[in-house]
């Protein structure tokens, strides 16, 4: 499998660059806004044919690329079928993998974050989306969050993934990249070693977090599969603008 990963630095989200070796067919995890023109140019520096982008949820601090790539790669948009999103071309699926030429992805519900999250497993990969996070997890008090659905989202379903599995989260803060199953079931300061749901239930009831500045207008665009507001802040201008020059290139 090809990969890269891709980092958006306005709203710290890392979007997944996975393609087939063979038939070179490539899929966007968590495409973004501003960047767009940069993952596409990735994609055909490669010699890639984009043929599906996977969003995990409908995210509320950021808004998606996947109209905008669909409209110049025709690529075909996967979202959680329980979101029922008339744009949506792919409906994502428990249990029922997506194929990609050799590349088996293999969706995950993992309720919490969201009602209708997912994380995406790749053989040896999993994309967590905002549900595990490294050395910490998404929060769960908007947009049908709930502490204990996420507990057991992690807990029973990801951490039952083999040890070695790499963990590739939707954000990181603090210049992180990569951790793994193991590392988060032992250390994970909210949900590792012997957290009990309890103790984590009222860990998130405590966490007092801001109201995030960008989910007014990130929810409403999101359910449009990527539509920016016509009369965005300008203080908010960056979540839409292309970037202008990107940390990699």
């Amino acid at each position: 499998m090809l990969f890269r990963q891709l980092f958006e630095p306005v709203s710290s989200t890392y979007t997944y660059l996975l393609a087939c070796p063979h038939t070179r067919e490539a899929v966007l995890v968590d495409p973004v806004m501003p960047t767009w023109q940069r993952d596409l140019q990735v994609v055909n520096d490669l010699g890639l044919q984009l043929v599906m982008t996977i969003d995990t949820h409908i995210h509320a601090d950021h808004i998606t690329s996947a109209t905008m790539l669909k409209r110049e790669a025709g690529s075909r948009i996967a979202l959680p079928a329980l979101d029922g999103l008339e744009c949506t071309d792919v409906g994502l699926q428990d249990g029922v993998p997506l194929q990609l030429g050799g590349v088996r992805l293999d969706p995950m519900h993992t309720p919490g974050h969201t009602d209708n999250h997912f994380a995406i497993v790749a053989g040896d990969r999993v994309f967590t989306g905002d549900a595990l996070l490294i050395d910490g997890c998404g929060r769960t008090d908007f947009q049908s969050g709930d502490a204990r659905a996420l507990y057991t989202s992690i807990r029973a379903k990801l951490f039952s993934l083999p040890p070695d599995t790499l963990v590739y989260p939707a954000h990181d803060y603090h210049g992180r990249w990569v951790s793994s199953i193991a590392q988060e079931k032992e250390r994970n300061p909210r949900l590792g070693g012997k957290r009990t749901i309890e103790e984590f239930v009222e860990l998130m009831s405590k966490l007092n977090l801001p109201y995030p500045k960008f989910i007014d207008y990130a929810l409403s665009g999101n359910r449009q599969c990527g539509k920016c507001p016509e009369e965005l802040p300008e203080s908010l201008q960056q979540y839409c603008r292309e970037m202008q020059e990107s940390p990699q290139g």
